[in-house]
């Protein structure tokens, strides 16, 4: 499959960078208002669609929840909301907050492997090369 470059969004969104991002409307119990949200999707796909992958910021801690990641962001702590991973329209993005460092990063990585059992997906056989 062949991304095409999105040409309506010139402003390049990087992965693990903190930006503001209005998430209503919302239905039920999602994460409202607008608020800072981390970029998780990678940077091709940010280059090349039009909407992005976040996970929102909430100051409300539960640091007992395996699908929250403790971090401070621009002097404040809070928590990456893992579970609350939503895809939007870049559209929806505003001012860069911060870029994660490597460490966070890498557990949000982590959380979200867990979160969709990735690492209990056994791997495909390989297909025998021809020669």
């Amino acid at each position: 499959m062949t991304m095409r470059p999105c040409l309506r969004t010139s402003r390049m969104i990087s992965r693990y960078a903190v930006y503001w991002v209005d998430l209503n409307p919302v239905v039920g119990s999602e994460p409202a208002k607008r608020r800072p949200a981390v970029v998780i999707s990678d940077n091709e796909m940010n280059r090349r669609l039009k909407t992005v992958v976040v996970c929102p910021l909430t100051s409300t801690a539960h640091p007992r929840w395996s699908f929250r990641v403790q971090t401070v962001v621009d002097g404040r702590e809070g928590e990456v909301a893992v579970d609350q991973i939503r895809t939007v329209s870049r559209r929806r993005t505003g001012g860069l907050v911060a870029q994660l460092d490597e460490t966070t990063a890498a557990q949000i990585r982590q959380a979200v492997t867990r979160m969709y059992g990735l690492l209990s997906v056994p791997s495909l056989p390989r297909e025998p090369r021809s020669s």
